[in-house]
């Protein structure tokens, strides 16, 4: 074993002793940190293919061979989206959800610990051809309040476990915006619109960026960051999100 792993196990280890393992969710003791209880997991659903090639949506039929990499959306075929693609690791369902919001509101920030691998593996195609990971900003009012970025917790430990640079201050929200939480479509689009702009556009120009963010539900928030940074002169935008809505 090389000193940095065993150092690395060792802090581990000490970390364990002193802070016993519990289910980011529950709470319940478990074997490791960032592990989730047996019953919360079993209620995660996670996504897998069919998706749409460019938005992430799932497909509800089976789709076998090349055509399932290629095949979009009807959104998508009527309307492309600005950005290159989109994946989120978890359906938003009500286990997700009390996870997404524990960690969001409630100071919950150890379990970003158990998303990284979860972003990880959603997100393995756009991160082998990606340059820099940006989040999705807080308007420095909500910030102030919240005291953390969600996104940019999660932006952070996912560039340490892949060895992409971030830069968590090149997008920012220039305007504040009402929560979008009970917001219908059109309300959404228009609430964030030209909310969001780049501060550095050296520091984006020509990079393939990966946005993060916690949740799509409309995609209008990931619409406009991603228009802000294409007009900044990015080179491609995808976006990875730990979990994604989907309306039946």
């Amino acid at each position: 074993m090389s000193m940095k792993k065993y150092v690395k196990h060792a802090v581990m280890v000490a970390v364990d002793t002193v802070l016993p393992p519990r289910c980011v969710v529950s709470g319940e003791a478990v074997d490791r940190q960032g592990m989730i209880a047996p019953h919360i997991w079993a209620a995660i659903d996670f996504w897998g293919a069919p998706l749409c090639a460019t938005c992430g949506v799932p497909f509800d039929f089976e789709v076998s061979g090349s055509e399932a990499e290629d095949m979009l959306c009807v959104g998508c075929l009527e309307r492309s989206p600005p950005y290159a693609s989109a994946r989120a690791a978890l359906r938003y369902n009500d286990a997700s959800r009390s996870m997404i919001l524990g960690f969001k509101h409630a100071d919950q920030l150890h379990a970003a610990v158990a998303f990284v691998p979860w972003l990880q593996k959603a997100g393995a195609e756009m991160l082998r051809e990606a340059d820099l990971i940006v989040p999705v900003p807080l308007h420095r009012w909500r910030l102030a309040m919240r005291r953390y970025n969600q996104a940019a917790i999660m932006a952070q430990k996912l560039s340490m476990a892949v060895g992409l640079p971030v830069n968590v201050n090149v997008l920012r929200r220039i305007r504040a915006t009402q929560s979008q939480g009970h917001l219908k479509v059109a309300a959404r689009h228009k609430n964030v619109k030209r909310a969001f702009d780049v501060c550095d556009e050296a520091a984006v120009l020509n990079k393939v960026i990966i946005l993060i963010d916690d949740v799509y539900t409309t995609g209008a928030t990931a619409k406009e960051c991603t228009h802000a940074l294409l007009k900044a002169g990015a080179a491609d935008v995808h976006i990875l999100t730990l979990a994604r809505v989907v309306r039946n």
